[in-house]
């Protein structure tokens, strides 16, 4: 593993017997996963146990039924996987702060190792977990293929400026995964047979957002999505990633957002594919933008915020906070698509029943709660709510930051001025007629 995918988060006293423990979050995988790698690497050169630990924190961000359990059947399969190597998966919960602490205080762990996030809330978490330890904490990025911190030390203005840093570094990391070992090291601690079902239905969230059945959770089935994008959608990726009706997209990112796929495989499958345009096009996506938003979440404490916001965008959107609202709409209205606008509202409706609205709708969706709220800073907590109670992928950088970027003009630049939106870039169902059928989308989701 190339050394800068990780960083020391906290010194300690690495002198410690005892077991190596991967405190798992982000990247919820087995295959594919640097962080697992380096956590055996570590436990390897010691001689010592592996055990990897996942918290459950009883709340989190919004997120309800569907979120938690596509992230828990997808761990199930990890835990096996884990198992079958001979590495015991402990399932935790509670605060994390105080939990993880606990935990590596009575395996009488050596060391620890977790993943890279930029979200402020799990920052959080790792800052009171390492405060109450003693032992070396290591931080890796196997969320992303350049990490975090060698791809830019500064939040980047856009993707023009920080693509020809990725793109320059990309040869260094796309290196090949080594396959993780059956570890030799058994752990004669404490039992990590657990009631999974009573854990995972203990757990009191929101029960109203259902789950979908049209995706499958786990390693196994994000990698059958890929090998079917692969051969059936990658190719004509360019041609119909904008129209909502042919379903032209990967649908990989709820995979990815949960870590249940790797970045990095994604990508190195795409380049072997001799796609061409849409590879390119797919790979921007993958890489650029998708890092991209990893580097605002990071270096802008602001990133759900109208503060969050480049400075010519508060401006102006300051400069039009009086304007008239032709439509103004409450939070409940939005959420039970009661606009006058049946695009947006079939939108809506996208996400409320598949967990998974199309691309180019997010944008519009996110741009016209802006025009029918009173203020950008209830347009953005409008949009993050919704967004994070029915998305799959919710809570993740990349909707942070696309909302961002609808609303506050984030990694874009200021256009022709106009009411309420001020210099920030205007979406209108003119546009959306120019690149699909609307017709066709709002029948398809609002069944009239």
């Amino acid at each position: 593993m190339k050394p800068e995918r990780a960083r020391e988060f906290k010194p300690g006293d690495g002198s410690g017997t005892g077991p190596v423990v991967y405190w798992m979050s982000r990247d919820q995988r087995v295959s594919d996963n640097w962080a697992l790698v380096h956590a055996q690497n570590q436990a390897l050169e010691r001689k010592v146990p592996l055990l990897v630990v996942f918290c459950l924190v009883p709340s989190f961000l919004g997120a309800a039924v569907r979120q938690y359990g596509f992230m828990m059947r997808g761990l199930q399969e990890t835990r096996e996987k884990l198992e079958s190597k001979g590495i015991p998966f402990f399932l935790l919960t509670g605060k994390p702060g105080h939990q993880i602490p606990s935990f590596l205080k009575r395996c009488l762990a050596s060391a620890l190792v977790t993943d890279f996030d930029p979200l402020r809330l799990k920052r959080q978490w790792k800052e009171e977990a390492a405060s109450e330890l003693f032992i070396p904490v290591i931080e890796v990025d196997a969320h992303n293929v350049v990490p975090c911190w060698s791809a830019s030390h500064k939040q980047e203005y856009g993707a023009y400026t920080i693509r020809p840093k990725i793109n320059r570094l990309l040869p260094e990391y796309l290196e090949s995964f080594p396959r993780l070992k059956k570890h030799p090291f058994p752990f004669k601690g404490e039992n990590s047979t657990m009631p999974w079902e009573k854990v995972v239905f203990g757990v009191k969230v929101d029960q109203s957002v259902q789950e979908v059945s049209w995706i499958k959770p786990g390693e196994g089935a994000a990698r059958q999505k890929l090998r079917a994008f692969l051969k059936e959608g990658l190719k004509n990726y360019s041609e119909n990633r904008n129209d909502p009706n042919v379903r032209g997209q990967s649908d990989l990112s709820p995979y990815l957002h949960f870590g249940q796929i790797s970045a990095q495989r994604v990508a190195q499958e795409v380049r072997k594919s001799g796609a061409g345009e849409s590879a390119d096009d797919f790979l921007e996506e993958l890489l650029v933008r998708r890092e991209l938003a990893d580097n605002f979440c990071y270096y802008n404490k602001y990133y759900d915020c109208f503060e969050g916001f480049p400075d010519w965008a508060i401006r102006t959107l300051n400069h039009h906070r009086a304007d008239v609202r032709e439509y103004a709409y409450a939070r409940e209205d939005f959420e039970d698509a009661r606009t006058h606008d049946r695009l947006w509202n079939a939108a809506q409706m996208e996400m409320v029943n598949r967990g998974k609205m199309h691309g180019y709708m997010r944008m519009y969706w996110a741009k016209k709660i802006l025009q029918w709220s009173p203020s950008p800073e209830q347009a953005m907590e409008t949009a993050i709510v919704l967004n994070d109670r029915y998305e799959l992928d919710g809570r993740d950088p990349n909707g942070y930051a696309g909302i961002a970027w609808s609303i506050g003009g984030v990694h874009d630049r200021a256009w022709g001025e106009r009411p309420v939106f001020g210099k920030v870039r205007y979406m209108s169902e003119a546009g959306a007629h120019r690149k699909f059928d609307v017709d066709l989308y709002i029948e398809n989701q609002m069944g009239s």
